[in-house]
């Protein structure tokens, strides 16, 4: 592990929480490799809302064993700390991931910290001889998810993507009757993320004063809030997260191209939205369409947190789908998310295949801990990786995006029958909310070619390379930055 100072290793606010929550005593000898009948002792690194589910999820898992817990917040801490201490359950605890690291006693880390955490955390854990389970987004940015593929392979790291739909008990069975041609070819697929959402307000700048907030930037620029809560926030901030793109949207996305058998890049993405009706300091959009063409299947991804109209609580749908998967194909179409439904052209239910949502991935990865074998991984970091940075693209695309009209987003979207009604269902989405599409009020990205390997672009129209590969990596904040992996 490269340690970025030693000093900030001693000064870590985990000492003020004092001996109540830090395990006291040295570590273990030297952590060994994992035996068929050894316990597999766990870390999890952030333990807000998803770690929370994360440590249960965990300790369900046979043969597994909660060692340490970590989060940059003492009062998150704290309580993660005192429900475990209500079930006899002792382990270490610190506010300095670097601290759980470090530790001989813990062969595998989880990681939830927010986006921006992600690569450097992988990282670090790989230089430790840890195997990890990351969440999704993996990477905050394309070229962090390079350099994490780079790092667990040069270490030997057994890791995991946290897009948990690959372990779902039906998307095989679904997948595989479709691969069969029961609906003929499939023509193209509609991922959705309709997730109601809030605004996150505004508010004059300030800096929360109950933990190191340098630390809860790290690689991030060191600013003041503008907003009002502090955690989870953070996805709606260009910085910290990637919109809901890279969020929940994530997961509708990689969903979406396992189906349509999509293993590499696609031929060009583009990226159309806003953020409408909020009046609030977020940066991403909150509705937005991403395009990712792919040829003979094309994949759409779209997300949107507006009701389905001014006054009313409840949601647009594509086929009763919500958030999941629409595939049409020329005998009819799938529906579903966990799982779903399959229909004839007359929309006729022909089969029912439920799903578990992929309650079994966290035991896939540890699983994999204890065989060495990474085939057996549901979702191994690269597969995650390439939906991430997919996705991560679509997102250079909106950010290098321009004003433009209803029509004009038209015209970029004509040689793509369905991408050009999906676009028109979202026009009729937005101008129940009174919003003037008559008017430049969409932003319009431009068409962006990434290379092969998902790592670089090789073409972009209307913007120039230079802006596009600036965004690919962006710009750490020192000492926090990743280390080029060779």
């Amino acid at each position: 592990m490269n340690p970025i100072d030693r000093r900030r290793f001693l000064q870590s606010t985990a000492l003020a929480l004092g001996a109540t929550l830090v395990a006291r005593g040295a570590a273990p000898a030297r952590a060994r490799p994992v035996g068929a009948n050894d316990a597999i002792r766990v870390g999890v690194i952030g333990v807000g809302r998803k770690g929370v589910q994360l440590v249960a999820n965990a300790r369900q898992v046979p043969g597994v064993r909660l060692a340490a817990v970590c989060d940059v917040d003492p009062h998150v801490l704290g309580r993660q700390v005192a429900a475990l201490r209500q079930e006899q359950v002792e382990v270490f605890a610190t506010t300095d991931a670097r601290l759980l690291l470090e530790r001989d006693d813990v062969d595998a880390v989880i990681i939830a910290s927010p986006n921006h955490w992600h690569a450097l955390q992988t990282v670090w854990a790989c230089e430790a001889g840890k195997d990890v389970y990351v969440e999704k987004p993996v990477s905050h940015s394309v070229w962090e998810g390079v350099q994490m593929a780079r790092a667990a392979a040069r270490h030997g790291r057994v890791v995991q993507a946290g897009t948990q739909m690959r372990s779902d008990v039906a998307m095989p069975q679904v997948i595989q009757y479709l691969r069969e041609g029961h609906l003929g070819r499939i023509q193209w697929v509609h991922s959705l993320c309709y997730k109601s959402r809030e605004g996150i307000g505004r508010r004059r700048p300030w800096y929360p004063d109950w933990l190191d907030y340098d630390l809860f930037c790290g690689p991030a620029p060191l600013v003041p809030l503008v907003r009002d809560e502090l955690h989870y926030d953070w996805h709606w901030y260009w910085d910290t997260g990637n919109g809901d793109l890279a969020n929940i949207g994530i997961h509708e996305f990689d969903v979406g191209r396992w189906v349509a058998g999509h293993e590499g890049a696609p031929r060009r993405i583009l990226s159309l939205g806003g953020r409408f009706a909020f009046d609030d300091a977020g940066e991403t959009p909150n509705t937005q369409l991403t395009v990712f063409d792919y040829g003979d299947v094309p994949v759409l991804l779209e997300n949107r947190v507006l009701s389905a109209k001014p006054g009313v609580k409840y949601m647009d749908h594509v086929q009763g789908v919500r958030q999941g998967v629409y595939v049409q194909c020329e005998g009819g179409f799938f529906a579903g998310r966990y799982g779903g439904g399959l229909y004839d052209r007359e929309g006729k239910r022909i089969k029912t295949i439920p799903g578990d949502g992929g309650a079994g991935h966290l035991a896939n990865f540890f699983a994999a801990v204890r065989s060495r074998r990474t085939t057996e991984l549901a979702a191994p970091l690269e597969t995650g990786r390439v939906s991430t940075s997919t996705c991560l693209y679509g997102n250079i695309s909106y950010r290098l995006g321009r004003g433009a009209t209803l029509a004009e987003a038209r015209a970029e979207l004509a040689a793509l029958p369905p991408a050009a009604a999906a676009l028109d269902g979202l026009a009729r989405h937005l101008e129940a909310h009174g919003v003037d599409l008559a008017r430049p009020s969409l932003t319009l990205g431009p068409w962006l070619e990434p290379d092969a390997g998902l790592g670089g672009v090789t073409a972009i129209a209307g913007a120039t390379l230079d802006d596009a590969r600036f965004l690919l990596r962006g710009a750490p904040r020192p000492p926090y930055v990743l280390p080029e992996q060779a």
